[in-house]
């Protein structure tokens, strides 16, 4: 998960408000969400994967490495050293565009399917001072801002209202009636609410990167 339970208590949400097991549900149910919509995920995990080789010097894996443990070329392990390989991964670093993967000394990877086998630990981490790094904070606080958004339970009729909240331009307490904004101006929509959309919107992954 991007947050914890300590961290929703500290941004106010009680026990009356949401149980330990609901926050939890919450927590898990956002976290997937901030993967889903952005094509990445922000944690260090464990996982194999298997790439196309192009007969050029690079390949672009799914995920940005963090640690890799072995390379397969063909079925044949390859030099980890760096004077043989290039790697780009996470912890990301400023001017990041893409995860990838460049053999050096003129080498290529053959053209193959599923011929080029990475495994080690992968995802987006930003620097904190540790080999694995950190969930960035922007997603951080993205994964709670989604909890918060999710709150209010299904039946509570005040629920519907209160998601829309931000839009209101003009409101009159007489007759309850109100005026919203148009929908958020953000090339991206994922929830319909911008500050959010602008959020999860800087850490989406470029279309057509990587595949395994």
């Amino acid at each position: 998960m991007y947050a914890s339970l300590a961290d929703m208590r500290s941004e106010g949400v009680t026990p009356a408000t949401a149980s330990d097991e609901r926050l939890t549900a919450l927590l898990t149910e956002a976290s997937a969400f901030v993967d889903h919509v952005t094509g990445w995920f922000f944690e260090p995990r464990t996982m194999v994967l298997r790439m196309d080789g192009r007969g050029t010097p690079s390949v672009e894996p799914p995920f940005p490495p963090i640690r890799v443990d072995e390379l397969l070329i063909g079925g044949v392990a390859a030099s980890l050293a760096d004077d043989d390989i290039a790697i780009r991964g996470a912890p990301v670093l400023p001017g990041f565009d893409a995860p990838r993967f460049t053999l050096l000394r003129g080498c290529t990877f053959p053209k193959g399917s599923d011929n080029v086998v990475a495994s080690g630990v992968w995802g987006y981490t930003e620097p904190d001072g540790t080999a694995l790094g950190r969930t960035p904070i922007v997603i951080h606080r993205a994964a709670m801002l989604l909890v918060m958004r999710w709150l209010p339970l299904l039946g509570d009729a005040e629920a519907a209202a209160a998601k829309s909240q931000w839009r209101i331009l003009e409101e009159r307490t007489r007759d309850q009636s109100y005026r919203l904004s148009p929908p958020s101006g953000v090339a991206v929509t994922f929830t319909s609410d911008p500050e959010i959309d602008l959020l999860l919107a800087r850490y989406r992954k470029p279309i057509g990167l990587g595949a395994v």
